[in-house]
């Protein structure tokens, strides 16, 4: 094995490199390691939240940003080589959370079409369990 470290210490490898985290409520931050502890927080540095939807994207500047470790559900090292190459088009911040607004409602809409053809055949679903699964 190459690296003696584990746990959160394995991240010590991970300090200055571009890293890509997913957070606990879906939003994807993109920035530059700079500093972590015992509890998995991270420092990012130059971030950017990255907005998807469908194959297009939208960056939003957030700077240094600070982590709590219990909010991230992935994190990895962007491939700089591959990222430059991926099938997606940049849009503007604007246009791109409109179209985040769009999806959010199309999917509201299918949630209450489909509680409202549970509950005409009986069955009643708890609005927070049912927005869970779609």
């Amino acid at each position: 094995m190459d690296n003696p470290l584990f746990g959160t210490a394995h991240m010590l490898y991970e300090v200055d490199k571009k890293l890509m985290v997913l957070l606990h409520d879906g939003r994807t931050l993109i920035g530059y390691l700079r500093s972590v502890d015992q509890f998995a927080n991270l420092v990012l540095h130059r971030t950017i939240e990255r907005i998807h939807v469908g194959n297009e994207y939208g960056d939003i500047q957030r700077g240094v940003v600070i982590i709590r470790g219990e909010n991230v559900v992935l994190l990895g090292e962007i491939d700089r080589e591959k990222e430059s190459t991926l099938p997606l088009r940049e849009i503007s911040v604007d246009d791109i959370l409109d179209a985040q607004r769009r999806e959010q409602e199309a999917r509201q809409e299918k949630h209450r079409l489909v509680a409202k053809a549970l509950k005409e055949r009986g069955l009643n679903m708890n609005s927070e369990m049912a927005q869970d699964e779609f």
